[in-house]
């Protein structure tokens, strides 16, 4: 039976992009409450169906895919840049393919503003007219208004003129760091990208018996099985494990594991691969926030998405990546012995001094690496225990040393130390479990 909640997500996906929506349209439409239907809309809002705009309202967008995530809409514009829209509302879920900075010459602007772009200037009112004209959005900076002519002409073109009370040069920096941060999760892979979709899963409903089981087991050789209801809701896991010794005529649900482990499309792939080596589990199924079954992730597949994203050149640099770029290898050492790294002003604190998030990504990365000269592979911190850690300035030069104490087949036991200046900065116990590629 489809929820209030699930039937309010359908009709906000239904109507059409650009539609504004409210709660209490909502609430009135669908005869429900009306938390009822603020919850769902800030669903919609998680899911990207919906953007809520100050002093706008909630208008219905175009959800992105994936591989779009770095273009952002003129709503999200309005968000970033806290804007007053001013005209053209209509045109706020239209996705904007390229930005334009007015610092020069009018004619020599309009040779750069086409469709679908968005102009960011100051108060000159002949360049709002002829950007719009030129199907380009406007972006009006220095928190200057529009004339009415100039509003009219947007909101019959559905081209939004948004004014902001930040200067041209800090909006530019303000929508770059945005579609940074978006190229950054885009390289994220999400278990939604990986998955076995439910139509292609095997899957056992609660009332079917062992017999069933093995039936199912010889027709496609896999040994485990999420079981559902008739809703599809997950109820548990049967493995070769669970019905061994049962007779055919056992019902499935007398021998299955209850309540199983669950991911859902939006948990990343990293997080997937540790709960299945912690667990010791092959395969997980993927549901939606009403528990029901989306599909299923096995091992392989975790392990294969894992190796192709390391082998994807990256878009965008997260932290991580800048401090394992700046751990060398000193050029008269061989791998896995010592590694240098400079702390630069970025990876401080408030106080000058290194920050223990940074300090602790430096002593994992050449634990990571010592590991691998042992072993090809990646790992995954089990434990991580900081004897203790000096001040250390910026701009000194740290000395690491990583010091494989134990390996085996599924873990590795490393001891790091760091010198800054030869005295010694801190010293780090570290347990991982290492993924074979």
């Amino acid at each position: 039976m489809i929820t209030k909640h699930e039937q309010i997500l359908q009709y906000i996906e239904e109507l059409p992009i650009g539609e504004k929506i409210s709660v209490r349209q909502i609430a009135k439409a669908l005869s429900v409450s009306e938390g009822t239907a603020y919850r769902a809309i800030k669903d919609a809002e998680t899911k990207g169906l919906v953007s809520a705009i100050e002093r706008v309202g909630t208008i219905r967008i175009e959800q992105k895919k994936k591989e779009n995530i770095e273009k952002l809409t003129f709503a999200e514009v309005v968000n970033i840049v806290d804007g007053q829209v001013l005209g053209g509302r209509n045109g706020l879920h239209k996705t904007l393919n390229k930005f334009v900075i007015g610092a020069m010459q009018l004619e020599a602007m309009m040779r750069y503003t086409g469709p679908g772009n968005l102009l960011i200037v100051g108060n000159r009112v002949k360049a709002h007219e002829l950007a719009l004209q030129a199907g380009a959005a406007v972006l009006i900076t220095g928190g200057f208004e529009a004339g009415d002519e100039l509003k009219k002409l947007a909101d019959d073109l559905e081209l939004p003129v948004i004014s902001t009370s930040y200067d041209t040069f800090t909006v530019a920096a303000m929508i770059n760091r945005a579609i940074y941060d978006q190229l950054i999760k885009k390289e994220i892979v999400l278990v939604g990208d990986i998955l076995t979709p439910v139509e292609s899963s095997v899957f056992l409903e609660v009332g079917d018996s062992v017999g069933d089981w093995l039936d199912k087991n010889r027709d496609t050789s896999h040994s485990r099985f999420p079981v559902v209801d008739e809703h599809l809701k997950v109820f548990g896991m049967v493995t070769a494990k669970d019905i061994m010794g049962s007779g055919r005529e056992v019902i499935i649900d007398k021998v299955m594991t209850k309540n199983p482990i669950t991911v859902t499309m939006k948990t990343s792939v990293a997080s997937a691969a540790h709960m299945m080596i912690w667990e010791g589990i092959e395969l997980l199924p993927v549901v939606d926030e009403q528990n029901r079954l989306q599909g299923i992730i096995s091992r392989q597949d975790v392990l294969k998405a894992m190796q192709m994203a390391q082998r994807q050149p990256q878009a965008a640099e997260t932290l991580d990546d800048t401090i394992a770029k700046q751990l060398v290898l000193p050029e008269d050492r061989e791998a896995g012995d010592v590694y240098q790294f400079e702390v630069t002003p970025q990876m401080t604190n408030q106080l000058g001094t290194i920050s223990y998030g940074v300090f602790t990504t430096i002593v994992t990365e050449a634990a990571n690496r010592a590991l691998r000269a042992h072993k090809r592979g990646d790992l995954v911190v089990e434990n991580i225990t900081i004897y203790f850690l000096k001040p250390v300035q910026m701009e000194s030069t740290l000395d690491i040393y990583p010091k494989v104490m134990e390996i085996g087949r599924k873990f590795g036991k490393v001891d790091v130390e760091v010198y800054n200046e030869g005295v010694l900065a801190g010293k780090v116990m570290m347990m991982c479990q290492l993924i074979d590629r």
